[in-house]
């Protein structure tokens, strides 16, 4: 019978044994969308919130990640200056 310790050293030498994803450095061009698609993402947003794939099930022609993205870069302003924001009241 195994000792509790040689079963802990077999578990982590599985856990670092994993491929690290690639993150593509490539910068996001902007998506345009109609007036009614950024409409219905801001009133499903304030219903779902970041279940990006709902809201693009509503969407015909549009992935959770292009919407995601639009989201991002659309909010990129408000969301920063909410960070600044929070930074200025630990002040």
């Amino acid at each position: 019978m195994e000792t509790r310790e040689r079963r802990r050293r077999r578990k982590q030498v599985k856990v670092g044994n994993f491929e690290a994803e690639e993150v593509s450095s490539k910068r996001w061009e902007f998506i345009s969308m109609s007036e009614q698609e950024e409409d219905l993402i801001c009133r499903m947003y304030k219903l779902v919130g970041q279940r990006w794939d709902l809201i693009a099930g509503r969407i015909p022609g549009r992935t959770a990640e292009e919407i995601e993205r639009f989201w991002i870069l659309k909010h990129h302003d408000m969301l920063s200056e909410g960070t600044k924001a929070n930074d200025n009241r630990e002040s």
